[in-house]
């Protein structure tokens, strides 16, 4: 499958590759910090410059920097980055000049078979004598000084990298199935991206809140492309000091709103708690697709009854989204993992249906002939006609002769009735209620 041109920003860390990704996508997507570290995993993101998409990829730093135990598994998710760019960016301290570190990432730069530009960061004065002869040394050619917080000579920048891309027509892209891994810390989040990737993909770790961004990984099966989104753990309001943290779980909110399928992740060796209830919440309020995915199972002793047990168990805590699948899985054995793919295809096609306007009044019609709703000070909704006006999730409007005599109870009735013909599988169902103009009996 034709892919956008991946560009890779590399460097040690806090040199400004965040910050400089962030400026090319407009957003504070990556977390942003003044410490060492902050970035552990491999994050994609499009991007576009002078409508020439790509790809960008920002890595942790290479080298010293953020807790000893994590310093090797983010460099390995750096050098990862490199091997499989199209360009690489190499990005220094100005401000800094060169550092022992800068000159060990250089040496494993040049040994790659790629364009690779020498970009200066932090030069905040550009009618000063520009710093960059000193970093000639690298060997990488000649310097490219900017500013990422600023903005300085970022287009230039950016005219030098889309001018390495292959010339002519770009690549034709379906649109990507988006899904979003969501759940308290630790509950496997991010050993599930690898185990259905089949690679190393983000870094694991026993340490609670190794994630701290949203990270998009794409791949493809057979003709289906999907963006796998391993989320920070979101914990209780009350738990998250770090700032950090904070922004790591609004970018987990975030990640959930531009999901098309959220994959709500548990721990098999824990009671589900009052937490991952209002995370499940935000999926349903989001109105996303929604896969139940009990993970660490093989840690869990079992008879013939258990998985019963455990679904019970699940169906009584998160009854409010009872539409949603249930798979048990190990990631650390990959036990069932191939059948989270079939299921997040299920749910996103439940989740896209689209109902012929014929078909959808003569089930509620039937539905409202079988059980008429209940009377409300004398008077009784009457339903005139309906329609759906959106798919993901699927939306109906009901036109009736009065918004406030529909209850409750009579909209999840009308909403089982859609489901018993439909399915709807792992998908929540809305309906709005419009009066209808010149119909008021």
């Amino acid at each position: 499958m034709a892919r956008l041109p991946l560009v890779a920003i590399i460097g040690r860390p806090n040199v400004g590759k965040s910050t400089f990704f962030n400026r090319i996508l407009g957003s504070r997507t990556a977390v942003v910090e003044p410490q060492a570290g902050v970035t552990r995993d491999r994050l994609y993101r499009e991007a576009d410059w002078a409508g020439v998409p790509f790809t960008i990829i920002d890595t942790g730093g290479i080298g010293t920097g953020g807790p000893e135990n994590m310093v090797e598994p983010v460099a390995n998710q750096a050098r990862k980055a490199m091997e499989e760019a199209d360009i690489v960016l190499f990005m220094v301290d100005g401000k800094a000049g060169i550092v022992p570190e800068d000159q060990e990432v250089a040496a494993i730069i040049r040994r790659l078979d790629k364009p690779v530009i020498l970009v200066v960061n932090k030069v905040d004065n550009f009618d000063a004598p520009l710093p960059t002869s000193d970093f000639y040394a690298l060997g990488l050619g000649e310097p490219f000084p900017i500013s990422a917080s600023l903005g300085l000579n970022f287009g230039d920048l950016l005219d030098l990298v889309v001018s390495h891309f292959p010339s002519g027509d770009q690549p034709e892209l379906k649109p990507s199935i988006k899904i979003a891994l969501i759940g308290r810390p630790n509950v496997g989040k991010s050993s599930l991206v690898n185990a259905i990737c089949g690679e190393e993909r983000v870094i694991v770790s026993d340490m609670p809140g190794t994630t701290r961004d949203a990270i998009d990984t794409v791949f493809t099966r057979g003709e289906t492309e999907y963006t796998l989104v391993d989320t920070a753990g979101m914990r209780r309001r009350v738990k998250v000091y770090d700032p950090i943290e904070h922004y790591s779980v609004v970018r987990a909110k975030q990640a959930l709103k531009r999901a098309d399928v959220a994959i709500l992740v548990l721990d098999a060796t824990e009671a589900i708690a009052t937490q991952d209830q209002r995370i499940a919440g935000l999926a349903e309020d989001a109105g996303k697709a929604t896969i139940i995915l009990v993970n660490k199972w093989d840690l869990v002793n079992k008879d013939n009854t258990t998985v019963n047990e455990y679904t019970e168990v699940i169906r009584d805590e998160l009854g409010f989204i009872g539409y949603a699948p249930i798979v048990f899985v190990s990631a650390t054995t990959g036990q069932r993992v191939t059948r989270i793919l079939d299921e997040v295809d299920t749910v996103y096609q439940e989740y896209t249906k689209k109902i012929p306007t014929a078909q959808l009044n003569k089930i509620i019609h039937e539905s409202v002939m079988l059980t008429p709703p209940p009377t409300v000070k004398g008077r009784r909704l009457k339903v005139f006609y309906s329609t759906q006006v959106i798919a993901g999730p699927p939306t109906f409007v009901l036109f009736v002769n009065d918004p406030g005599l529909i209850s409750d109870g009579y909209r999840r009735y009308l909403v089982n009735q859609l489901r018993r013909y439909y399915g709807f599988k792992g998908t929540p169902v809305r309906f709005a209620v419009r009066r209808r103009e010149g119909r008021s009996s």
